[in-house]
């Protein structure tokens, strides 16, 4: 009975997913919806632009609106969706930040320039390998949100 008068030790947070199995199921349906909100833009139209924006956080936030917006403003075009190949677990860590490996088809999508010109360079790679992370929202632990996207190499091989 006293031990209800003593002031009980702190406890830990709980952990914003109940498992790793969960937090890799959110971590990759996180970046569907962004591949599919950037599959969904148009660059004439940057109302278009807040979809991406609504999966991304810091640098890469950062980094989607200045060239959302640097499109835009060049009258660029896009056309031709991005699909996604391979979604292969990494890692997560004590923080929630979970690292997931993709292989990205962009073959499909042409940049063109206000003279009609192709701006993708002919030798971009076919299907990138690429080094995906996301973290827990500060707002909402159990939203995730896209924190870099990057070059990856090793496995899983893109082809």
């Amino acid at each position: 009975m006293a031990t209800g008068c003593l002031a009980q030790p702190e406890t830990e947070p709980s952990p914003a997913f109940s498992s790793e199995k969960e937090a890799f199921a959110a971590a990759e349906a996180t970046y569907r919806a962004y591949v599919h909100a950037l599959n969904e833009v148009d660059l004439s139209d940057p109302t278009t632009f807040e979809g991406v924006y609504a999966w991304t956080t810091g640098e890469l936030s950062t980094s989607d609106r200045k060239g959302l917006s640097a499109y835009h403003a060049d009258g660029v075009a896009v056309s031709g969706d991005s699909r996604i190949q391979i979604i292969q677990r990494r890692s997560i860590d004590e923080t929630g930040v979970v690292t997931l490996a993709v292989c990205l088809d962009v073959s499909e999508v042409q940049v063109v320039g206000e003279d009609g010109g192709s701006l993708v360079a002919p030798d971009r790679v076919r299907v990138q390998s690429l080094l995906v992370s996301v973290a827990p929202d500060e707002a909402s632990p159990t939203r995730l949100l896209l924190t870099s996207i990057g070059a990856r190499e090793g496995e899983p091989a893109c082809v």
